[in-house]
């Protein structure tokens, strides 16, 4: 370990999901399941969306990033997680977690910021319907994407940075099966007070002012559909943001859990697996089986790539 760390600790030893060898056996198997089903789905997700040129709008724009976001997220975490549980031994080292720290940083508030856009693009489109192309142009789509991935690219750079500056000399066990700012906090021995100022800030920042912001998107959505005196106008409308509402509920219910309130090691590791394998596993079928288009676009490439 390098000497401007000032850190005698080399590993972790990350918070296991079971001793027993058969248990690890099914986990593994269960961990590898959703691993390839989130690799495969989110690709047949971006595949599909470019080569369907009647889906080249902001939405499914939008929805080709939430793909690669969910791959490299799940990529983050599940390759390490399988390691261990075949050679059954729970540690990483001090690189690994802050290399996995930054990475899952990143990705989590990339995610988040990109939820955000997600509901204002549904809002323009279902609010704003005449005004949807103005608003909603290239130009401003590719600002957004950029901005999601640039502040979020910063944020990480900052935790990790600042968590690298910090002293590790005594408990190496991490409460988590993976490595987080909340559970690496609690072991460095020396003063986190500017990391956990940092954290507070960034916790406002991504979780509550995105999802108030996310909130108040439906808000008008909801408003706006109510007024719509078809039945068939309203299914059609609430078809067109019904998807992305679903992600936005799991994956807000378990970020939230888990960064605020204090969840113990069991049901902490288990809202971990929501949404670093479950949810990037299910959001391609959420989008696959709730959205007639992007089933029509599959129908059609499909045949043509077998």
């Amino acid at each position: 370990m390098s000497a401007g760390n000032h850190t005698a600790v080399v590993e972790f030893i990350l918070q296991g999901f079971s001793e027993d060898p058969q248990l690890r056996g099914l986990l593994f198997v269960l961990f590898l399941l959703l691993y390839l089903t989130a690799l495969v789905g989110n690709g047949l997700i971006i595949a599909v969306v470019i080569l369907s040129p009647g889906l080249h709008i902001p939405m499914y724009f939008f929805l080709i990033i939430l793909a690669i976001l969910d791959i490299m997220c799940t990529s983050t975490v599940l390759p390490k997680l399988l390691e261990n549980l075949v050679v059954q031994v729970d540690t990483i080292s001090y690189n690994g977690c802050l290399t996995q720290l930054f990475f899952l940083t990143w990705f989590v508030g990339s995610e988040l910021l990109l939820l955000t856009s997600m509901a204002f693009d549904r809002y323009v489109a279902i609010c704003q319907p005449l005004r949807y192309g103005t608003i909603m142009s290239w130009p401003l789509c590719a600002l957004l994407a950029t901005a999601v991935w640039t502040f979020s690219a910063v944020n990480a750079s900052v935790h990790t940075g600042l968590m690298a500056q910090l002293n590790f000399c005594g408990p190496n066990h991490i409460q988590r099966f993976l490595c987080e700012a909340p559970s690496l906090l609690p072991l460095s021995c020396s003063s986190t007070a500017l990391n956990n100022f940092v954290t507070i800030i960034a916790d406002v920042y991504f979780g509550v002012v995105n999802f108030l912001l996310t909130v108040t998107s439906y808000g008008y959505i909801v408003a706006s559909i109510l007024r719509i005196r078809s039945a068939s106008g309203k299914r059609r409308a609430f078809s067109t943001c019904s998807s992305h509402l679903l992600v936005v509920t799991l994956y807000y219910s378990t970020v939230i859990y888990t960064y605020f309130s204090g969840a113990s090691v069991e049901n902490g590791n288990v809202v971990a697996v929501l949404y670093t394998a479950v949810s990037p596993a299910l959001n391609p079928l959420i989008y696959t089986l709730r959205n007639k288009d992007v089933k029509a676009a599959f129908q059609k490439v499909a045949p043509s790539s077998w």
